[in-house]
């Protein structure tokens, strides 16, 4: 279309039947009114309708690289509220379920992702070599598996555990953006206290720490005025924004 648009304009004995006199065809003239568009896959199913609002929650999450809030979500898509954002979430997920969509809207780390279906990873690995860039060696999956369940702890804590030193460990961990410093301890010294990042949550497809395997019996126990979790929507909202 867009070649038979270029002709129109720089050859007259080329132009298309129903262009006009100018050269533009009247196609592009309705592209620039900008109307309202319902886009639909799979068919002209109800819950298959692409109405602008849920083409725009759509397109943002295609784009983005991390989780985002259902508040991030309002804003960046004009919405009236979390609920509706919620909603539109909804209503996709029932559009790809029903034509057998690769992909699908995904909890993780307090929010919400666009993510390819696990059936489809060792195909995906072959693209992008994923594995390859994110594979930890088995001392540092150790270390963050003890950092997992049992944060936030010092070094010498998880030296305590493993029997060995993890200086290079950790710091391996931190540069890869799955551990951090999550404050100080308030013993001798104030060693650094370590914990995972949302990276972490979002590499492994979590919505929190509770969703690990076996959290209940392997986390630490938490004081009883600790929330559940440490990734909270507001904490992901402040992130976001």
């Amino acid at each position: 279309m867009f070649a038979q648009h270029r002709l129109a304009r720089n050859d007259s004995s080329h132009r298309p039947a129903n262009a006009n006199p100018d050269g533009r065809h009247w196609l592009f003239r309705l592209r620039r009114e900008e109307r309202p568009v319902a886009f639909t896959l799979g068919g002209a199913h109800p819950e298959c309708i692409r109405a602008p609002r849920m083409a725009r929650v759509e397109a943002i999450l295609f784009v983005s690289q991390t989780a985002l809030s259902l508040r991030r979500i309002m804003q960046l898509a004009t919405l009236a509220d979390p609920q509706e954002a919620r909603q539109i979430l909804d209503q996709l997920n029932r559009a790809y379920d029903r034509v057998g969509s690769a992909f699908r809207i995904e909890s993780v780390a307090a929010g919400y992702q666009l993510l390819t279906r696990p059936q489809y990873a060792f195909w995906l690995g072959k693209l992008h070599q994923r594995q390859a860039e994110l594979k930890l060696t088995p001392p540092a999956l150790e270390t963050l598996a003890i950092i997992a369940y049992r944060q936030p702890l010092t070094r010498a804590e998880i030296e305590g555990i493993r029997g060995v030193q993890c200086v290079d460990m950790i710091k391996q961990l931190m540069d890869r953006g799955l551990v951090r410093i999550g404050g100080e301890d308030n013993s001798l010294g104030r060693p650094f206290l370590y914990e995972t990042t949302r990276q972490f949550l979002e590499l492994f497809g979590l919505r929190s720490l509770d969703a690990l395997p076996m959290a209940n019996s392997l986390r630490k126990p938490r004081p009883s005025a600790e929330p559940a979790s440490e990734d909270t929507e507001g904490t992901a909202d402040a992130a976001a924004a």
